[in-house]
């Protein structure tokens, strides 16, 4: 009814949620949205360096880019890396976050806040300056991790020079570099955890392996798949690194799939290549994400 005071009350509150929500979301549609839509629409064509010039010299090609793509060897190494670097520094990450978690929020720890400040230097420390630091580091002849080596009568490792030492040495690195940021979140939801749960544990006589295998990690479960996924999904933009330390060698041995596209897209100016190569980390990206929710769905269901 057009005089009922509820309904107007209610047409306010929805016109005054829309406006509220207006500014962000027209944001988001100019910034975000539109730009996807058009790096796809890219993708379908030949777009190059001629074409920013005479943007009408631009050819629809349909989907010969990613056809090429998944016909070219470079790819599948890029592709192959990515995944490793992923596979293996994501959940190394993850463990070295949470070890450092359970450390620093553990009852007989003392000046807890400066150990959380200590974990989190490197996270806010410029990626470009620790990339260049660690290369240093790396160096097999006045690297700070070979003198130690020597000094212990191992002999020297090329670190980033050998392409089976290269990859776990950008891994070592990134998990030093992060692991501070999903540790304040593993805090956050330890300290979350009701202390009721670890007294009935405790009065039942379980042991302390036993509380965290069925107090601590079950009640961690929304805090693993959001930290898992974040993890996950930054692990695959791997480009930094490689690009400081190794441009990508050595023999391809450390290049990534977003190395890959900078160089199709700003050194070789195929930008409608490049923007295919974007498109099909979409895939890979969600299909990981939906295969962690899976995992995690039925992690809670066998623990409930």
């Amino acid at each position: 009814m057009a005089g009922d005071p509820g309904a107007r009350q209610r047409d306010s509150e929805r016109r005054a949620a829309v406006g509220f929500l207006a500014p962000a979301a027209t944001l988001i549609a100019v910034f975000f949205v539109l730009p996807i839509v058009a790096a796809l629409l890219l993708s379908l064509t030949d777009f190059d360096i001629y074409g920013i010039a005479a943007p009408r010299t631009a050819r629809l090609v349909g989907l010969r880019n990613y056809a090429t793509l998944l016909q070219t060897p470079l790819f599948w190494t890029a592709l192959g890396n990515t995944l490793y670097y992923v596979a293996v520094g994501g959940p190394l990450s993850v463990a070295v976050s949470l070890g450092a978690a359970l450390l620093v929020d553990a009852p007989l720890t003392r000046w807890k806040a400066t150990f959380r400040a200590i974990y989190f230097a490197p996270v806010v420390t410029t990626l470009v300056a620790v990339a260049v630091i660690w290369k240093y580091l790396y160096d097999p002849r006045f690297g700070l991790l070979d003198y130690a080596l020597r000094a212990v009568g191992l002999p020297a490792i090329d670190w980033l020079g050998n392409r089976h030492w290269a990859m776990p040495a950008l891994i070592l690195m990134t998990v030093w570099k992060n692991f501070g940021y999903n540790m304040l979140i593993f805090i956050a939801g330890l300290q979350a955890i009701p202390e009721d749960l670890y007294d009935a544990a405790r009065v039942d006589g379980a042991s302390a392996i036993q509380r965290f295998r069925h107090v601590t990690l079950p009640q961690l479960g929304p805090t693993f798949l959001f930290v898992g996924l974040t993890t996950m999904i930054g692990y695959t933009q791997l480009f930094a690194e490689p690009y400081v330390m190794t441009q990508g060698g050595p023999l391809h041995a450390t290049y990534s799939i977003i190395e890959y596209l900078y160089e199709e897209g700003f050194r070789w100016w195929r930008l409608g290549y490049a923007a295919a190569i974007a498109f099909v980390l979409f895939p890979l990206i969600l299909g990981a994400t939906l295969l962690q929710s899976r995992l995690q769905a039925r992690a809670r269901a066998r623990a409930a």
